[in-house]
């Protein structure tokens, strides 16, 4: 009689099963797109914001409004259209109005968490230098953009915090 080498069928689903499971189980650790897609849009967000910023500090160059240290608007138009951003130092200031205007979109956004809104928006005025944080409708709470407008000694800074995504 001859020595049975390998598995038996019985065996060899078994460990299938197990792999199965362990696929189901361990793949979400492993691939989190939800988390991936959150920073992702916050990455892109940080890069629309400084992108208008660039051609809105342009805009305001040219209109010898560069250094104004209170809000000013800058038309940003296309010779056909008005379209007014409100600066400071030539920058947009740090509100939701100025942010849609400078990069020409609907944010979609709410002050309060609205189910029907992309994004929660919180306007610190009061702050020094003023600020805004964009934060995901839905998201955790360390997952948000912060956008701090331009002083006379620094250009305005946007903070990208993602730990909690």
């Amino acid at each position: 009689m001859r020595k049975q080498q390998g598995f038996t069928l019985i065996e060899l689903v078994v460990v299938i099963i197990i792999l199965g499971i362990l696929a189901v189980v361990a793949a979400p650790k492993f691939i989190n797109l939800q988390s991936d897609a959150r920073v992702s849009a916050l990455q892109g967000l940080k890069g629309a914001i400084q992108g208008a910023n660039s051609l809105v500090y342009s805009k305001a160059a040219l209109a010898g409004q560069e250094t104004a240290s209170s809000a000013t608007n800058i038309d940003i138009g296309n010779g056909t259209s008005t379209v007014n951003v409100s600066t400071i130092y030539g920058y947009m200031v740090a509100t939701e109005n100025a942010l849609e205007s400078g990069m020409d979109i609907k944010l979609d956004a709410s002050t309060v968490t609205d189910p029907k809104a992309d994004w929660i928006v919180t306007e610190n005025s009061t702050s020094t230098p003023a600020s805004l944080t964009l934060k995901q409708n839905g998201a955790p709470a360390n997952c948000y953009i912060t956008y701090e407008q331009a002083t006379s000694t620094s250009q305005p800074v946007i903070t990208v915090t993602d730990s909690g995504c």
